[in-house]
């Protein structure tokens, strides 16, 4: 096994990234004296109270008062002069969300604001008839940050941009795991190709190093590596903090030995460059060397930039595609029953960590949702760790770097408060990707017209499809392996069938090897039997 397929192995329990839907509203801040300069906040609210405009320009603006120092539980907490038709923050709790309502809008408040430390709760209270103002919960982390990016004189408004049914992100996260699917199956299928064309003599030692470079599972290890992925999560789960810095590491080191054996197949087509120097008694071709320092070059950069929002998504994108692309064709399924446990597994994997962890953890979100989101929505004060950035951000936690990421083409709250970017777990893609793999190589050594291959490809895109119709229906996270494993495993049986071909799919490349010994053990008796006649 070479060292991009032993991290890889690391990574593969960490893979899968449902997407989270959430409905909130947004607070827009503008400096008075200068409207131009404004930023977006995000807001809960409850809109069976409270209808919000679905553009800022709609909205009404009133100037802000911070007393998010104060309760507003009593009138001692009101300024002599009330608040004179402004939207007011004060801190959450220390009585109930409708007295401080109350009060604030008998002293003139027209909108009130609820700082808490506690992430963003759903106001719930029963709602009485004689209040007329909005509510709304934001960030005490928020409201710091407003004074030190514009300002205390500031005007406020509330709205809700409308959510459309479908974002065009999701257009290029199906381009990309389609892309990457069917690229490196066929990928795998050239390389299998080298391995049953005859090596001359002289690089039988090449031809051998080549071979030791791949990993193949047998159904013993898939059921192994299902455990220790279980047990990853769980760690990540318990020990986040820590570990997340143990993930970006293995990932910059796996990410650029992909990326350099992606490009470097590329590169030996080139006939320049080929000149070798030596170095340490070793000797290697300058574009070789030249090209290891850029893959080393790019993973550097995503690891000082990686909480750079604008535009890491690229470099993120790019190493993740190498990484699932290197997976695939160097991680190999022996046959069809080794790739049926494994996807098996792992999605009902998936679907306990996502679906049934809900009804076992205290805070009842499920165990890869929290792992796989990190903890942005989690309380400041908790002790969870995130990285200090200049005033006119936010703070930015550490995440874990095993998704695809693409920057949501609608502006909307859910944008803004929970996911700015449509995610896609790299498993989401590797998985599904090993039984195209076999899929190809099969097709390889039957000379069978890339049947299999390119119907498992076309079965992939449409468990792809599926996933998102689903998503948008329900707006929940959703473990893509629920719809990617039965739409691959289920095109890929019964084309096997059709063609009678199954026994032969089933087992793989050990039928070549039970056909060859049948046919001995058939040739011995033949032989046995004419002797016998002879005598």
């Amino acid at each position: 096994m070479g060292p991009t397929g032993l991290l890889g192995l690391l990574l593969l329990p960490l893979l899968y990234c449902p997407q989270i839907y959430a409905s909130k509203g947004i607070l827009r801040s503008a400096v008075i004296e200068e409207p131009s300069k404004a930023k977006d906040y995000c807001i809960t609210y409850n809109s069976t109270w409270t209808t919000l405009p679905p553009t800022y320009t709609n909205a009404t603006l009133y100037r802000l008062l911070d007393l998010s120092s104060v309760w507003l539980c009593s009138p001692s907490d009101v300024p002599s002069a009330g608040f004179r038709d402004m939207a007011v923050i004060v801190m959450d709790g220390n009585c109930s969300m409708m007295d401080k309502a109350l009060l604030a809008q008998k002293y003139n408040a027209k909108m009130l604001l609820l700082a808490t430390r506690d992430g963003l709760p759903a106001p719930q209270d029963s709602k009485s008839n004689l209040l007329t103002i909005p509510i709304a919960y934001i960030k005490y982390g928020d409201v710091i940050n407003m004074a030190q990016v514009l300002g205390k004189d500031i005007a406020v408004s509330l709205y809700s941009p409308p959510l459309t049914l479908f974002d065009f992100s999701l257009l290029v996260i199906f381009l990309i795991s389609v892309f990457t699917v069917a690229l490196g199956g066929y990928w795998s299928g050239l390389s299998e190709m080298e391995d049953l064309r005859p090596s001359p003599s002289e690089d039988e030692c090449e031809g051998r190093k080549k071979k030791d470079e791949n990993v193949t599972f047998t159904p013993l290890t898939v059921i192994l590596f299902v455990v220790i992925c279980c047990v990853m999560l769980l760690l990540l789960y318990f020990f986040y903090k820590w570990l997340v810095y143990v993930i970006i590491c293995v990932f910059c080191l796996a990410s650029a030995m992909s990326l350099f054996n992606c490009l470097s197949a590329l590169i030996r087509n080139i006939p320049y460059g080929k000149c070798r120097i030596s170095c340490f008694s070793k000797s290697g071709e300058v574009r070789l060397l030249f090209l290891a320092a850029f893959c080393i070059a790019v993973s550097v950069t995503w690891a000082v930039f990686r909480n750079e929002d604008r535009w890491i998504w690229i470099l993120q994108d790019l190493l993740g595609i190498a990484f699932c692309l290197n997976f695939i064709k160097t991680l190999r399924m022996p046959n069809f029953k080794a790739c049926v446990i494994l996807l098996g597994l792992l999605l009902l994997y998936d679907v306990f960590f996502v679906f049934i962890t809900p009804f076992i953890t205290k805070n009842g979100e499920s165990i890869m949702v929290e792992v796989a989101a990190g903890p942005s929505e989690r309380s400041e004060k908790s002790g969870e760790i995130y990285v200090e950035v200049p005033a006119d951000s936010q703070p930015t936690y550490e995440k874990l770097p095993v998704v695809i990421r693409v920057p949501r083409l609608q502006y909307s709250a859910l944008t803004l408060c929970e996911i700015p970017m449509s995610l896609l777990g790299f498993g989401d893609i590797i998985v599904p990707g090993l039984l195209v793999a076999y899929c190809r190589r099969f097709d390889v050594r039957t000379s069978s017209s890339s049947i299999y291959y390119i119907s498992c490809t076309i079965a992939y895109a449409v468990g792809m499809v599926l996933t998102f119709i689903i998503l948008m229906v329900m707006k929940t996270g959703q473990p893509a392996l629920l719809y990617l494993v039965p739409c691959t495993l289920l095109t890929s049986s019964v084309i096997a069938w059709r063609r009678k071909e199954m026994k032969k799919f089933w087992n793989g490349g050990s039928y070549e090897i039970m056909e060859q010994t049948d046919n001995a053990v058939n040739e011995e008796n033949s032989i046995t039997g004419e002797a016998q006649e002879v005598q």
